[in-house]
């Protein structure tokens, strides 16, 4: 692949909903596709809408959760630099870059999914014909988003992200402000899935979802094919 310079984009929500508990990015969401990415070649600048550290959901730091990416990202202090001092996402210019991409958890269901930078920038990504990226509860970034002629740039498109059964499985349907699932669907999105917790991506054009966390992987690597067509 010839080098490509891919943006990605993290939450910088932290409190979820009135739980008293704390969300964020889901690590492994990050240090899956990251590395997929570093190892591909690419230059990678990371963006939030604050800008600076975004916040790690404690849950992912568990030791259930640690994969070899995770593993890595923990022994990385250029990572975890480069991680804390994110770009603010307002001064971000779509034009600079090749791909965007979005890590999960559930902070991006509260700023990520509304945002005006956010949904600007996808905007831009698809109207000049790169590839946008996301992720678990991150394909709630793109329900906002509409193409030229006002329809939702879900529409008819093959979608995925974490389904209701897997948000049912960790206990957290009242929680959140909506269902991924149900809300891909709404904006007529052809949403698809396989059984809770098994990988799964897919690519509709310049779109492409991955499930849940056992799929951010595969949604990166899709999106490395995209860039070395």
């Amino acid at each position: 692949m010839v080098a490509k310079k891919i943006l990605m984009v993290l939450t910088s929500h932290n409190e979820l909903g009135s739980t008293g508990e704390k969300t964020g990015f889901w690590v492994e969401e990050f240090a899956a596709p990251y590395y997929t990415f570093l190892d591909a070649g690419a230059e990678i600048v990371l963006a939030s809408p604050a800008g600076g550290q975004p916040p790690i959901d404690p849950k992912s730091e568990l030791p259930d959760f640690q994969t070899d990416a995770t593993r890595r990202f923990d022994d990385d202090s250029a990572a975890k630099d480069k991680l804390a001092s994110t770009m603010p996402l307002a001064q971000i210019n779509a034009a600079d870059y090749d791909a965007v991409f979005y890590p999960g958890g559930h902070g991006p269901l509260w700023d990520l999914a509304v945002n005006k930078d956010s949904i600007n920038l996808i905007s831009q990504f698809l109207l000049t014909d790169k590839p946008v990226g996301a992720v678990c509860h991150a394909s709630a970034v793109f329900l906002n988003v509409n193409d030229s002629a006002g329809n939702p740039v879900v529409k008819g498109r093959a979608v995925t992200g974490f389904s209701n059964t897997e948000e049912a499985a960790v206990a957290l349907t009242d929680i959140v402000p909506f269902l991924v699932e149900d809300e891909l669907v709404n904006k007529g999105g052809d949403y698809q899935k396989v059984e809770d917790w098994n990988a799964f991506a897919i690519q509709d054009g310049l779109i492409i979802t991955g499930q849940n966390p056992a799929s951010s992987a595969l949604a990166a690597q899709k999106l490395i094919a995209h860039l070395s067509k």
